[in-house]
Order: C-alpha cells, then sequence, then structure tokens
C-alpha cells in the first residue's frame, strides 16, 4: 500500500511541474489533494524568491525539475522560518542520535531519530535559496538526488533495520549517510567559516 501511495504521489507531482516552474496546468486536470498542497508550497517558495533566482529556477530542464519535485515530495515538514543551516543543526543533532543509539543498541533511539533525519525540515524558501545562485544549474543540481538517496535513503534503511533488531546493518549505514552529507557539503557548502577576504 505504501509503495501504491509513494508512486501515486510521484505520478502527481509530475504533473505540477509545469504549474510550479513554468505555467498553470489545465482546469480540466485532476490532481490530490496532497499534490495542490505540494504545488501551492513550491508557488510559495518561488514567490520568495529574487527575481534573477526565480529566472534560474525557471530555464532548468524539465529532468532537474522532476527530481527537484521528487525530492520535496518526500518531506512532510515545511518551516516558515527555520534557514537551511538551522535545519542542517538539527540535523547533526538527529545524526548524533542516531549513532548513539547505534553505539549504545538503542534500536528505538537509531530508528527514530534516522527516521527525523529522512524527513528533515524544509527550509523558508526551500532548498535552492540557500545553494549559491552560481550551483543553480542542471549540471550541478543532478548532483542533488544522489546525495538524498544516500543521507535520507540510507537513514530510512537503517531505520528499517533498527526496527529489525538488525543493529550490525544499522551500523553499517552511519559512515554511508555521512559520506552522503560531506559529499553535498563539497559542492554546496565548502568549509563553513573560511572567509574568501583573506590572503
Amino acid at each position: 500500500m505504501y509503495k501504491q501511495l509513494f508512486s501515486k504521489s510521484i505520478t502527481a507531482a509530475m504533473l505540477t511541474i509545469s504549474m510550479a516552474f513554468v505555467g498553470p496546468v489545465s482546469a480540466g486536470e485532476d490532481q490530490p489533494a496532497d499534490m495542490e498542497r505540494l504545488q501551492k508550497l513550491l508557488q510559495q517558495q518561488i514567490s520568495l524568491m529574487k527575481p534573477e533566482l526565480q529566472k534560474k529556477v525557471k530555464a532548468l530542464s524539465p529532468a532537474t525539475k522532476k527530481s527537484l519535485l521528487k525530492i520535496l515530495s518526500q518531506h512532510s515538514i515545511y518551516s516558515e522560518r527555520a534557514t537551511l543551516r538551522q535545519v542542517m543543526q538539527e540535523v547533526l543533532s538527529d545524526y548524533q542520535s542516531m549513532v548513539a543509539g547505534v553505539m549504545t543498541d538503542n534500536p528505538e533511539q537509531a530508528s527514530a531519530s534516522a527516521l527525523r533525519i529522512a524527513n528533515h525540515r524544509i527550509p523558508v524558501g526551500g532548498l535552492l535559496p540557500y545553494l549559491g545562485i552560481e550551483n543553480i544549474n542542471d549540471g550541478k543540481l543532478a548532483a542533488l538526488e544522489g546525495f538524498n538517496d544516500s543521507v535520507e535513503g540510507k537513514a530510512r534503511e537503517l531505520a528499517k533495520a533498527a526496527d529489525n533488531n538488525d543493529m550490525a546493518t544499522a551500523s553499517s549505514l552511519v559512515g554511508e549517510i555521512a559520506s552522503g552529507c560531506v559529499g553535498c557539503h563539497v559542492i554546496f557548502r565548502g568549509q563553513p567559516g573560511i572567509s574568501n577576504l583573506l590572503k
């Protein structure tokens, strides 16, 4: 049943791409209530962007837009105030709690923390405003889905393993999640606190 719901969610999300990034969908199309909510959310996110970012987002290829919508549709918590840095601080806290659960053989803690990582909140304005306008292109954004699979996908796998009391498998996934985090940061963040104004 979950797979059917997820498949319907993704299919409906694809129907909203033209509305969210290009223009309105014809009035005769039937859209699930969940996708109407996602569509409104995307419109709200785009409305918060400065014109130069809106232009870059609207110029993305359909494949990139589809990938971004797929990532967004996997989340159910959207903030009206938290920045991406604040969200990442939450993810770090959940990661540390997940590792503590694995290390202390506490599958419930490991699972709950991993699921919070997998469904971390989306920051105000969505992800794109925080990635740097130079990174809003098909080439750079193509990496996001892979990182999402490495972090959030592996976090879901870890939660499932912990729920099955398979802490050996859970522990083997900790490093894969960390690698996904670091890989994403290399492209979209760099080393925090480094100034380009120093010699």
